[in-house]
């Protein structure tokens, strides 16, 4: 299973030899990791990783996700159920039923992920397999026994220079607190993610906005003091480190209301009597809003909009959310991001950063848009498309229109700590691909690719989201 030097370069000999000479430009740059779902607990804590099934299975669903869909039990993957009931606990169990599944992840980014984690970190160069999940397992529990790999460990290790994770408003940031008591030097900050009080739909809307009345000291009964419960919490959060918000709607809806419409909306989201219409009007007032809240506290503002989440009830209702069942949706960006572009698209020092996953909107939508509106910048694939086809796709889709420079390099979006280098690997080795090819079609000088090549790695994610 060694890992083939040249992965995901053009098979063309010249433009290949044009590949390896930017990749080895940039293969060893700092990770910027400016969007992720990663557990501050495991930097607070810094405790030494429990199994290889915990580490490598259980927190991802890229990888779980796959397996139920040939039928295996989440609870036979040790994924934890709402109400507390029986999962497998034995993380070898995990892992045999897993590696007697491997040949499911045949040409999927999880197994270029998997395969380079295995041999960079553990030295294991062979294909998983049922016959070898047992000696591997061992290996791998060998490795995770000693301090150096611990998290901070492996922080350092895979020379990341700064890592967001994400938190809902109400979170207290106790883990980031001890992380920040404990002197170590490592940049974990945090982003606010405040769909759990911005969405009536949300489960627990209600009881949630009682919470933030309660840790903001806030009137949230109006929508004055409601927003206001909004600033109080993101310099809270900015005294942490974030630099971002970050906001996973349904849509890309905006809305600019007038303040008289503003508040009668509230009002009936407050009394829980919002239609479906009303939640989606409010989802969208409220990007509005963020965004003018960005431009006195300077938080870069991400929308994450077209995934129908929780898609199946049931895994829902078993699992709760984040357990794979997020289906991309068609997605419209030119009339529903028109209203928050009227008040604030030209207002300087305002960055706002679209992810997508419907891919028929990069040339045709997402590409214009940012060629026209200085706050917008384009956010790389993410989830079901930030893989070898789906980064090169956005490549060829979006760059004819918007350049290179309108986009923010790549972000990992992962709950599996290992597999960070791994997926900017990928993004590296691909963007390299992809700028091998325009110099070899002359389109671009190499000189230029050079330059290109370490602001896709390093400097746009780094720039754009102020870290």
């Amino acid at each position: 299973m060694a890992l083939n030097e040249d992965r995901l370069f053009p098979a063309e000999p010249a433009t290949r030899a044009v590949a390896r000479r930017l990749y080895a430009g940039v293969k060893d740059l700092p990770i910027v990791s400016p969007h992720g779902h990663t557990d501050p607990r495991w930097f607070a804590e810094n405790e030494l990783f429990p199994d290889p099934a915990q580490l490598l299975i259980v927190p991802d669903h890229y990888i779980f996700r796959m397996l139920a869909s040939q039928g295996v039990p989440l609870e036979d993957l040790g994924v934890p159920r709402r109400d507390g009931g029986e999962v497998e606990t034995d993380g070898r169990r995990i892992w045999r039923r897993f590696a007697e599944n491997f040949h499911l992840f045949r040409g999927t980014p999880s197994r270029l992920w998997l395969e380079h984690t295995l041999e960079t970190l553990f030295g294991i160069d062979e294909r998983i397999s049922a016959a070898n999940a047992d000696s591997l397992y061992d290996r791998i529990a060998a490795h995770l026994a000693h301090d150096d790999f611990r998290p901070r460990a492996l922080f350092e290790r895979f020379n990341i220079e700064a890592i967001a994770t994400t938190e809902s408003p109400l979170d207290d940031l106790k883990w980031h607190a001890m992380i920040r008591e404990s002197g170590w030097t490592g940049k974990v900050v945090t982003a606010y993610r405040p769909d759990a009080v911005v969405d009536p739909e949300f489960e627990g809307f209600a009881d949630n906005l009682v919470r933030f009345a309660e840790l903001t000291g806030c009137d949230t009964g109006t929508f004055a003091g409601y927003l206001e419960a909004h600033r109080v919490r993101r310099a809270f959060f900015k005294s942490f480190g974030a630099t971002s918000s970050d906001h996973g709607h349904p849509t890309a809806t905006t809305a600019n209301l007038s303040p008289v419409e503003a508040e009668t909306l509230y009002r009936r989201v407050v009394k829980g009597e919002a239609s479906a219409a009303d939640a989606e009007l409010f989802r969208g007032q409220m990007l509005t809003e963020m965004a003018k809240m960005s431009l006195d506290d300077g938080l870069v503002l991400q929308i994450h909009p077209g995934s129908v989440r929780n898609h199946s009830p049931a895994l829902f209702q078993r699992f709760g959310r984040d357990k794979g069942a997020d289906i991309p949706s068609r997605t419209d960006y030119v009339r529903a991001l028109k209203p928050l572009l009227d008040a604030v698209g030209f207002e300087p020092g305002l960055t706002v950063v679209v992810f997508t996953l419907d891919e028929t909107t990069y040339a045709r939508e997402l590409a214009p848009l940012a060629g026209v509106y200085p706050c917008l910048r384009l956010g790389p694939p993410w989830w079901f498309f930030d893989s070898p086809e789906g980064m090169k796709r956005f490549r060829e889709s979006a760059t004819e229109t918007a350049g290179f420079y309108n986009t923010v390099g790549f972000n990992d979006d992962t709950r599996a700590f290992p597999s960070i280098p791994a997926r900017h690997d990928v993004a590296r080795r691909v963007d390299c691909a992809y700028l091998a090819e325009l110099v070899t079609s002359h389109r671009l000088d190499e000189d230029e690719a050079h330059e290109v090549a370490h602001d896709l790695a390093y400097r746009l994610a780094k720039e754009a989201y102020r870290l």
